[in-house]
């Protein structure tokens, strides 16, 4: 078990590094140049001189291979740079959107794992059923509604309820308060958007739950699980359940790791200031550096994640890290 656990730690580290690498390739053929947007705002004129001067300021007018390099030793000092945009650290930039970003992932993943798997399994054993159809309209319906459009909706929804229940309006706080500083308030900031992000979330993994959970419950050795006397919620939860969870917990994982960037629409929606509305900003301003770091930011949490889920499966299924 250690010496599984320690391959697929060490195999975080060339993974990254590849990572790196690929980020810092792209971001060098993207057209457009950081300093022509800076010096031209306002339609403002520059000259040649001040372009070659922004560019030493910057760093971009060294060759690529010491500017990799920099990059790379930057990385591993966790010294993300200044932002060529706002002039601001980068790790300042990140670590006042990070927080959001992270708490809707994890309420919304675990809004969706309370709701999938239960709801999953039930549907696997009363299948044909009408606890099963109604399950599986359920699920069909999250994963046809658009997260963005979910949200609208119930935004509109919690106006209107209030707006007969007290007479005012209510709508959630704009600026962002720490859990352990003000509970109330930041569950009023980020319980809505992780209700909506979590049923989608919940009908992907609802229907990976059920279709796992029939495959298994076919395989043989839940029928000699059954013939030896077992009762049916140790056949279930002890043999059943397990080796069903696999392809779900693969799937838990990819969507959290794309929760963490990925959620730029809905978080227009609910005007959150998050890693998602940052990264288009840095796009949109041709800000090498800070479009750098939030998707080596990204990559490194969806590497993290494929780690957790490496050590799930070898909890799971004892059969992987004996391999």
């Amino acid at each position: 078990m250690y010496r599984y656990i320690i391959s697929r730690i060490l195999l975080v580290f060339p993974t990254l590094a590849g990572a790196a690498t690929l980020v810092f390739v792209l971001m060098r053929l993207v057209p457009g140049d950081i300093c022509l947007v800076r010096l031209g705002e306002g339609g403002s004129s520059f000259t040649t001189q001040a372009l070659a001067l922004c560019h030493a300021e910057i760093g971009i007018d060294r060759p690529w291979i010491v500017q990799y390099l920099k990059f790379l030793w930057d990385l591993a000092r966790l010294d993300f740079g200044i932002s060529m945009w706002s002039g601001k650290p980068v790790i300042l930039e990140i670590a006042t959107r990070f927080p959001i970003s992270l708490e809707v992932a994890v309420m919304a993943t675990i809004i969706a794992v309370a709701i999938a798997i239960p709801l999953g399994t039930i549907s696997a054993l009363r299948q044909n059923s009408w606890i099963d159809l109604v399950v599986r309209t359920f699920s069909i319906a999250g994963l046809a509604t658009p997260a963005f459009w979910l949200g609208i909706v119930s935004i509109l929804v919690v106006l209107d309820l209030t707006q007969a229940i007290s007479g005012h309006p209510w709508m959630p706080p704009i600026d962002y308060v720490p859990l352990w500083q003000d509970p109330i308030r930041n569950l009023s900031i980020v319980m809505l958007p992780a209700l909506t992000i979590g049923y989608r979330y919940a009908a992907v993994s609802m229907r990976m739950t059920r279709s796992a959970m029939l495959e298994v419950l076919r395989e043989d050795y839940i029928r000699t699980a059954r013939a030896k006397g077992l009762i049916n919620r140790i056949v279930i939860n002890r043999h059943a359940l397990k080796n069903a969870l696999l392809p779900v917990v693969t799937v838990i994982g990819i969507e959290f790791a794309f929760l963490i960037g990925g959620l730029v629409v809905t978080e227009q929606v609910f005007n959150l200031n998050g890693i998602g509305r940052l990264m288009v900003l840095s796009v949109q301003n041709q800000d090498y550096t800070l479009t750098q770091a939030l998707v080596m930011l990204t990559v490194t949490i969806a590497v993290l994640s494929n780690l957790v889920v490496d050590l799930l499966y070898a909890w799971l299924d004892p059969r992987i890290r004996l391999a």
